[in-house]
């Protein structure tokens, strides 16, 4: 099976020349960074693509086992800091499309997400059991119900105690989810609420650093960034070994799991969508609106509501979605051809 091979793979997969262990890095970090401000987008299926996977799970096992190895530093270092880069550049970008253009990009975000199943059933190998199944089964169930607790309002925090564990939760969910081949970080994040006021918050952070206020800068530090990175390290040192652990014991299982999560992503994701015009007396964060603050509310914290498309948008929708499906699931072939041809 493909996972007992992984077992395998820290010597016989990972030697390359550091110059091409540093550009594919840099990309696989790249693409993982920008990954994750998409939701539907897998992070662990871009470093797939970049073909630095094995690499970067082998250096998280090492790092937490206290195993410095300059090599696990250099591709740690290289894919974390690409990353970090990619959102800064982009988070402000992605946010005002998700906002603006909801149907056209939830559309994007279906068939990115329903491209990473080959992925996921590539990695369960050809002896596909029973227990795979019923496995995603439930992990399809989980992804559901999660879906609808959303749609139900209940992924919004109404205070700042609420906002600050949300944010920490966003940041352990998103990390894990950040590793998993075929599962977006950044859809959890959009189902728990947490998506938009993450990428504000790093849009507000850019804007300080661009103006030199320290003190506007300190809000969303201390509210989004500090919370969310205390979850991505959490979430990315504990879900690396409890994978590892539960792929070696259970790995038909967990992967069935980790199929369902994937399928039951797109429940969310109905794109024929669009925010609410805010009204007198409408509780945004809380608070009840008033004439008075109708002007000043922000179109990403509005509830959203369905409408009925017209003809042209479900064609338009059905294109971009099967676009979506062929970008993600041709890059995952393309990382899977570089294997090969290492």
């Amino acid at each position: 099976m493909g996972h007992k091979k992984g077992d395998d793979m820290n010597e016989e997969e990972i030697q390359e020349d550091s110059g091409s262990l540093v550009a594919r890095s840099l990309l696989g970090g790249t693409l993982m960074g920008l990954a994750n401000l998409v939701p539907g987008i897998s992070g662990g299926t871009m470093l797939l693509a970049a073909g630095v996977y094995p690499n970067f799970i082998n250096a998280i096992a090492e790092i937490t086992r206290f195993r410095f190895r300059s090599r696990s530093l250099i591709v740690l270092g290289c894919v974390v800091a690409a990353a970090m880069i990619g959102i800064l550049l982009f988070a402000g970008g992605i946010k005002d499309l998700v906002i603006n253009h909801r149907w056209i990009m939830y559309s994007l975000f279906i068939g990115l997400t329903l491209g990473g199943i080959p992925v996921v059933k590539k990695l369960a190998g050809d002896d596909i059991r029973k227990n795979f199944w019923l496995f995603s089964v439930v992990g399809f169930a989980a992804m559901a119900l999660l879906a609808l607790a959303q749609s139900q309002g209940l992924g919004q925090g109404t205070g700042a105690n609420d906002g600050t564990l949300l944010m920490f939760l966003a940041g352990l969910a998103g990390a894990s989810a950040m590793i998993l081949p075929g599962l977006s970080g950044g859809y959890l994040l959009l189902v728990m609420g947490a998506y938009i006021p993450i990428l504000s918050g790093i849009e507000s952070i850019k804007d300080a650093l661009k103006s030199t206020d320290v003190h506007a800068m300190m809000d969303p530090l201390l509210s989004v960034v500090i919370p969310v990175g205390i979850g991505v390290v959490i979430g990315v040192v504990g879900v690396s070994n409890v994978l590892k652990w539960a792929l070696d014991k259970y790995a038909q299982s967990t992967l069935g799991i980790l199929l369902g999560l994937l399928v039951g992503a797109v429940v969310g994701l109905w794109p024929f969508q669009h925010a609410v015009e805010p009204t007198v007396g409408m509780v945004i964060k809380g608070v009840a609106l008033t004439q008075e603050t109708l002007s000043t509310v922000d179109a990403e914290d509005l509830p959203t509501t369905f409408f009925t498309p017209d003809p042209l948008q479900v064609v338009s929708s059905i294109g971009i979605i099967l676009l979506g499906v062929a970008i993600t699931y041709g890059v995952s072939r393309f990382g899977a051809s570089k294997d090969k041809n290492e």
